[in-house]
């Protein structure tokens, strides 16, 4: 008999994709290890923190994650209790017992998981035994000098030593543990050397190697199966790690990553082709009030208006209703992040604006962090100017209507000519020449440390965007993380995504792109590459994602300037679009955002929990399918009200944004598509095997 709650793959996928047994969850454990949990480093903490919520709902007391301690997390991310279940409690006993420092608590996230964190520097003193213990586990040796791949070591030992334990008085349930990119690998080799009866699953988010490779401007794509692994990973002296990562992969009874473009890079650089793609999601939202999203637009995109109004005193001469907001967000990794394809389509595009006397600004901001020395004063002097001017235009107003007032009172129309007086014109004077500067617009918010040879100033100095008065394209650099508490420009990330008309991610490294993926989910239109896994996972599922705000650039079968001229396009034609299409375009992206919600991609991660169950103990669970699941059972139409790219209809210069075309408010009809793709979205997904014999492209995998 099963007890309590169970879960059928069939029942997620909607498919009768195989005769699944039901998952008793009342009978398991399930694992998650991570060096990310509580340790914001980078995209997996996201992954990791919003999955958190649907993994609890659904298997609730049952459900744990292991990290690192950090003192600092623990007391301002964790609240501290004791352990219900009698495995996780004895297993923490025995470790503490013999010198350990093992904490357990509810990560304070949605969801509120129960974490297990243990803290590395207590059991350091272990660390010449346990490196014996991984070399004779897989005979791969760690450096002394490597203290980030000493720790791992140490946070490996510490989980194999506490999977152990819990599996020693588990009382028959059986163990499912995940283990997040090399960082936690160690642990899995140690667990699957010592022969535990766990089932393994090794997720990986982005292969060492590669991100290197990519790093040094290397053809990484077309280039795949011409790599001598062993020996680029030796002359980057990152071979040990290499080998922990790919004991790792070797190691688990089911491999996984995020994407499909990282499933082809890992068949080559880890020899292991991934058992199943587990795309990243996000704890998905929804406001009550339909649009309430396009009101968050335009309230934060005032705040920005206010920040430009600043930073461009002197030279505000453009019209802030006509001007665009784009941005880029990110790791400072210049050519990963596609950082310079962007600011060469810029240069193409400014081109374009001033050759068809564009009325439309562009106003790009880059929002990556770099080493500084503080603000920039020409920055910090033109909010408080802005500021200034705007308080001396509220004393007025307040004499204004004074004046106005008591003459309507006396039953009398006030004479504009003597209503403000002679000192009140002063003051304006006065006013209008505070604002008068002789140098430009900066291009950087800040004192940057290296800024003779930082690359995205240099970039800016070869196409010459220096936020001329003649420039229709505006740069400005903040190499800081956008904050609330800014007394420069003080909001959230997420506000100043939602108040931005498009945000710009052409990477060349991007093994799924979280950034992207955040502005679709808040209804604003992005650009993306086919060699980022969101903008694969886009082309899988939309039939025209151009249509509904996803702009995917081909940086895989093109040249660089091939590609360099497809993003300057995409650019020129979101530029050519009227208020009214960008209000629909954002309608269309918005409803994109259940595609990416956890409650649809977290069956991804079930399938393989099922798989690696019936591959560890097979004669319990004989879940895996006979066949490989379908493929490509869905599809997001193409909205069939307007053409699929707003600007295929539209003359060849830029039009004022409050230009309305009336042919279009007839065949646009917004609860009708909104319905139909609600009708849509609840069609079946597949369960994404990495596809099989599919035709070989230009560039793919050939082993």
């Amino acid at each position: 008999m099963l007890r309590g709650r169970s879960l059928s793959v069939a029942s997620l996928s909607g498919l009768p994709v195989w005769e699944a047994e039901r998952l008793p969850i009342e009978d398991l454990l399930l694992f998650e290890v991570s060096w990310e949990v509580t340790n914001k480093v980078g995209g997996i903490y996201t992954v990791i923190q919003t999955k958190a919520k649907t993994t609890a709902d659904e298997w609730g007391e049952n459900y744990f994650l292991i990290g690192p301690y950090f003192e600092h997390n623990m007391k301002t991310q964790v609240e501290q209790c004791e352990p219900t279940n009698d495995a996780v409690k004895r297993a923490m006993d025995a470790m503490n017992k013999h010198g350990c420092q093992v904490y357990f608590g509810r990560w304070l996230i949605e969801g509120s998981p129960y974490v297990v964190l243990f803290d590395i520097s207590s059991s350091a003193w272990n660390l010449d035994r346990w490196k014996g213990d991984f070399w004779e586990a897989c005979s791969v040796g760690i450096p002394h000098h490597d203290r980030e791949a000493n720790d791992m070591l140490i946070f490996g030992s510490l989980t194999a030593w506490f999977l152990k334990e819990v599996t020693d008085h588990a009382d028959g349930k059986h163990v499912i543990a995940q283990f997040h990119e090399w960082q936690a690998g160690t642990g899995l080799v140690l667990s699957r050397a010592r022969k535990l009866p766990i089932a393994t699953i090794f997720t990986t988010h982005a292969t060492l190697l590669g991100r290197y490779l990519c790093a040094a401007n290397i053809d990484f794509y077309n280039q795949l199966d011409k790599f001598d692994i062993d020996k680029e990973a030796g002359e980057r002296q990152i071979y040990h790690r290499y080998c922990m990562e790919r004991a790792s992969v070797h190691c688990a009874h089911v491999f996984t990553t995020v994407s499909e473009i990282t499933a082809i890079e890992a068949e080559h650089m880890l020899k292991r082709k991934p058992d199943v793609v587990t795309p990243n999601g996000l704890n998905v939202k929804k406001f009550s009030a339909v649009h309430e999203f396009q009101n968050l637009h335009a309230m934060y995109k005032a705040r920005i208006q206010d920040f430009v109004r600043g930073h461009f005193y002197g030279h505000l001469d453009f019209d802030l209703e006509k001007t665009l907001f784009l941005f880029i967000a990110g790791r400072y990794e210049f050519s990963n992040k596609g950082a310079d394809i962007f600011l060469e389509s810029l240069s193409r595009l400014n081109f374009l604006l001033r050759m068809h006397k564009s009325n439309v600004t562009v106003v790009v901001f880059f929002i990556m962090p770099a080493k500084t020395n503080n603000f920039n004063v020409e920055t910090l002097k033109g909010q408080a100017v802005r500021k200034q001017l705007w308080d001396t235009v509220h004393s007025l107003k307040e004499k204004f209507g004074k004046r106005l007032y008591d003459g309507l009172l006396r039953g009398e129309i006030p004479d504009m000519n003597t209503i403000l007086d002679r000192d009140d014109l002063t003051i304006m004077k006065r006013a209008i020449f505070s604002t008068q500067r002789q140098s430009l617009p900066p291009v950087t918010t800040h004192n940057m440390i290296d800024d003779s040879t930082d690359p995205i100033l240099s970039t800016i100095r070869r196409i010459g965007l220096f936020n001329n008065r003649a420039d229709r394209v505006k740069v400005i650099l903040h190499p800081e993380f956008l904050s609330s508490t800014s007394p420069l420009l003080p909001m959230d990330y997420e506000e100043f995504v939602r108040g931005c008309h498009l945000g710009v991610f052409p990477s060349y490294y991007e093994p799924w792109g979280y950034t992207p993926a955040e502005c679709t989910v808040m209804g604003i239109p992005s650009v993306t590459t086919n060699l980022s896994g969101f903008g694969c996972f886009m082309q899988e599922h939309v039939a025209d994602p151009t249509a509904y705000g996803i702009y995917i650039v081909d940086r895989r079968f093109r040249s660089p300037d091939d590609s360099c001229n497809q993003l300057t396009q995409f650019l020129y034609g979101f530029c050519k679009q009227s208020r009214r299409q960008r209000i629909i375009q954002r309608n269309r992206t918005e409803r994109l955002s259940d595609l990416l919600d956890w409650r649809y991609l977290g069956r991804y991660y079930q399938h393989a929990r099922h798989m690696t169950l019936s591959r560890a103990f097979p004669d319990k669970f004989h879940l895996e399918p006979t066949s490989p699941p379908v493929t490509d059972g869905f599809k997001y139409p193409r909205p069939s009200s307007v053409p699929p790219s707003p600007s295929g209809s539209q003359t060849s210069s830029p039009q004022s944004s409050d230009v309305e075309d009336e042919d279009e408010d007839q065949r646009y009809d917004e609860e009708e598509e909104a319905e139909r793709d609600r009708l849509n979205i609840k069609s079946p997904f597949s369960l994404n095997h990495v596809p099989k014999g599919k035709k070989k492209l230009h560039g793919e995998f050939k082993n």
